[in-house]
């Protein structure tokens, strides 16, 4: 007689990046304004609260290990993830991108009008990891940091 399994609750909660050089991390995404938690990892690991799920900060090499995967070679091309960083408003949009590009960001993208009627640019923090800062039609940022999307 089989047992039948309890459905667990789907939940993202950590987004895990690899990065070349944790102190250069730590340091970028500590200037863009990221809370950083748990500092008693010092430089093995950095978590960031940003009102959603975690962002996390590993080195390269022992993530891939972590992960039973290979660290060679590195990919120097689209990996087929972005990270978002949802505004309120347009010029929320290019203030953050310029922030970002200050503060050590390479812009990928120009802000333009979107297809679907939003509005949106990128960029890569140190290790090339591409963020679009946007604001899109029926995704809403609440006071809470929050990303609230509609019915």
């Amino acid at each position: 007689m089989s047992q039948e399994l309890t459905v667990p609750v789907p939940r993202l909660t950590v987004i895990t990046l690899g990065v070349s050089d944790i102190r250069a991390s730590i340091a970028f995404y500590d200037a863009l304004g990221f809370s950083r938690r748990l500092k008693v990892t010092g430089e093995a690991v950095a978590f960031y609260d940003t009102g959603g799920p975690v962002l996390a900060l590993y080195p390269w090499d022992q993530l891939a290990a972590d992960a039973a995967l290979p660290d060679q070679p590195r990919p120097t091309t689209f990996r087929g993830v972005t990270l978002a960083w949802n505004c309120r408003a347009r010029e929320e949009v290019d203030a953050v991108l310029a922030f970002a590009v200050d503060k050590g960001a390479a812009l990928l993208k120009a802000p333009h009008k979107t297809h679907y009627g939003g509005y949106s640019g990128y960029f890569t923090d140190p290790d090339g990891h591409p963020w679009e800062v946007v604001v899109a039609p029926g995704i809403e940022v609440g006071e809470d940091r929050r990303v609230h999307l509609a019915e």
